[in-house]
């Protein structure tokens, strides 16, 4: 994907329990269950994050026997921020 709908992305990353989820998922594949336990929620809570930042392109999953693992997609996470950066660096050259 070459370009990221960046609102959707803030948007989801609006919510501090996907951010924390986002941050737990950067050391580690984990997968759902695990994830549950890490933040004391209830699995279709955990789950319904996860869709929301998987819509985003931030978390791929896979399987693995009957176990699905969430993983971040760190190249994305790279590109949107490296992207967002740039941006506000032109911005503030050209009021400055």
């Amino acid at each position: 994907m070459d370009e990221y709908d960046l609102v959707k992305i803030f948007k989801a990353l609006a919510d501090k329990t996907r951010q924390d989820i986002l941050e737990l998922l950067s050391s580690d594949e984990l997968n759902v269950s695990d994830i549950c336990q890490e933040f004391n929620t209830s699995q279709p809570t955990i789950s319904h994050h996860l869709q929301i930042l998987k819509n985003c392109d931030l978390v791929a999953s896979r399987k693995e026997g009957k176990n699905i693992y969430y993983y971040v997609r760190q190249e994305i996470v790279d590109d949107v921020f490296g992207r967002v950066i740039k941006k506000m660096r032109i911005r503030i050259k050209k009021t400055g």
